[in-house]
């Protein structure tokens, strides 16, 4: 992709660039910027039904009309000693678009379930600015909840997870507000007892924090085609709590207090990826920096170029993320078997 920088002053309507509408009660109208995917239990997600994962629905809050979108590969694990980690999946959309139906998170998450392999299990969270944050943290730490009642066997477990989740192998994973949910859920769920569940891993792909200061990418990106600076401030302006500005710890938590910081320092390792030509690169890049002073293993990957969720336009680039997803997940697994071994032999 072309160089998308410029240093003239921004002269987009971000409304437009979003496809939304703002109602006088506040509500958004959104016109879908991707095709949604209708949800048929079992059913593949493609022609070749052996190559491709199966999905169904699964009800989570029905008053908050949340529900999961679960994924499993065609063909079960061998034995009870092979049992596939789970990934629990955010879409992006900067907290104000998007499904989990959306056509390409929708096709993501069912590549991940074939080729990992692994279960995902990927949320319908409430948007802003309908339901500003913290409810997409809240609809997030329900989910693991949730996760935590199934591996309990609480009101009888989904059969899928029962047959295929290794529940000591779990990932929270998302890209851009995905990638931000990681984050602020790892943190939420560090106060929780989730056990038997274990998140063993974070997979956080460009994500989404900002700041009231422009950092140097958010200046050189200005009028970035896909996410210019109007249309990054707006929609955080919709998402961010009614009078906070981008300082707030959801959006900018690297500048937080000591007592986040420290809780930050008890993340689990955590990989993160990013690309030179996306706006968010320096937050990204802060955001590795700050965990790793407070000790957490980073897995740090970022590519020259690029662009804000280029995975979803470029599908060399969309392959590149799996596979570093993949050496991720696997590396975390092997260090739960080798703990497992080795706990086990000193019986």
């Amino acid at each position: 992709m072309e160089d998308q920088s410029s240093t003239s002053a921004p002269s987009i309507d971000p409304f437009k660039l979003l496809k939304i509408v703002q109602n006088p009660d506040g509500s958004l109208t959104r016109q879908s910027l991707f095709p949604s995917v209708s949800i048929t239990e079992e059913e593949s997600t493609g022609s070749n039904a052996s190559q491709l994962a199966f999905f169904k629905d699964i009800p989570l809050n029905p008053q908050n009309k949340t529900f999961i979108h679960l994924y499993r590969p065609p063909t079960p694990p061998p034995n009870t000693n092979h049992r596939l980690p789970l990934l629990i999946h955010f879409h992006g959309g900067g907290f104000i678009l998007f499904s989990a139906t959306s056509r390409p998170f929708h096709d993501a998450c069912s590549v991940k379930a074939v080729k990992l392999p692994a279960v995902v299990l990927s949320l319908e969270y409430r948007l802003a600015p309908e339901h500003r944050l913290p409810a997409a943290y809240d609809d997030a730490v329900e989910t693991i909840m949730w996760v935590r009642d199934q591996a309990m066997d609480v009101n009888c477990c989904d059969p899928w997870l029962k047959e295929y989740v290794d529940f000591s192998k779990c990932f929270l994973i998302g890209s851009s507000a995905g990638g931000n949910m990681v984050f602020h859920a790892a943190l939420r769920a560090l106060d929780i007892d989730t056990s038997p569940v274990k998140i063993i891993g974070l997979i956080m792909n460009q994500p989404y924090f900002s700041g009231v200061e422009r950092t140097e990418s958010e200046k050189r990106f200005v009028n970035d085609r896909i996410l210019p600076l109007p249309a990054n401030d707006l929609m955080w302006s919709l998402a961010l709590p009614e009078g906070a500005d981008r300082d707030h710890e959801f959006c900018n938590p690297m500048t937080a207090d000591g007592f986040l910081k420290e809780k930050m320092g008890r993340l689990t390792r955590c990989l993160v990826t990013g690309h030179g030509g996306d706006p968010l690169i320096d937050k990204q890049r802060e955001l590795v920096n700050v965990l790793e002073a407070r000790g957490v293993d980073v897995v740090a990957e970022f590519a020259e170029g690029g662009c804000h969720g280029i995975e979803i336009f470029d599908p060399l680039k969309a392959e590149a993320l799996l596979k570093s997803i993949k050496e991720f997940v696997d590396t975390c697994c092997r260090c739960v078997n080798y703990e497992s071994a080795a706990a086990k032999s000193t019986l």
